[in-house]
C-alpha cells in the first residue's frame, strides 16, 4: 500500500517562502517520477512541478517558473517544493503524486 504524506503547508505573507515536503512508503519511490498539484476553491486541479526519478529533469507549470524549485531526496524518500516569493494566487490545497497515488493535501494560503 502506497502512502504519500504532504507537510509543510501554512499561511504566509505575499513574498515570503514555504518548503513542502511529501513522504513517500509503500513503494520503491527512486524509480518514479514525482509531481506536485495543486487545486484551488472552485478551480480543477493543475499539475504545479514533476521530477524524473532521477531528479535530472523537472517540469514547471509556467504561472510558477522562477519562484518555485521541486527536488527529490532519494535516501529519504522524499520530494519537496521550494515556493519563493508567493503570490496570493498560489493559494491552494497541494498534493503530491506517484504514478496513481495521492496524498492528503496540505494547504497553502497566501495573504495579499
Amino acid at each position: 500500500q502506497v502512502q504519500l504524506v504532504e507537510s509543510g503547508g501554512g499561511l504566509v505573507q505575499a513574498g515570503g517562502s514555504l518548503r513542502l515536503s511529501c513522504l513517500a512508503s509503500g513503494r520503491t519511490f527512486s524509480i518514479y517520477a514525482m509531481g506536485w498539484f495543486r487545486q484551488a476553491p472552485g478551480k480543477e486541479r493543475e499539475s504545479v512541478a514533476s521530477i524524473s526519478w532521477s531528479g535530472g529533469n523537472s517540469y514547471y507549470v509556467d504561472s510558477v517558473k522562477g519562484r518555485f524549485t521541486i527536488s527529490r531526496d532519494n535516501a529519504k524518500d522524499t520530494v519537496y517544493l521550494q515556493m519563493n516569493s508567493l503570490k496570493p494566487e498560489d493559494t491552494a490545497v497541494y498534493y503530491c503524486r506517484l504514478s496513481d497515488y495521492w496524498g492528503q493535501g496540505t494547504q497553502v494560503t497566501v495573504s495579499a
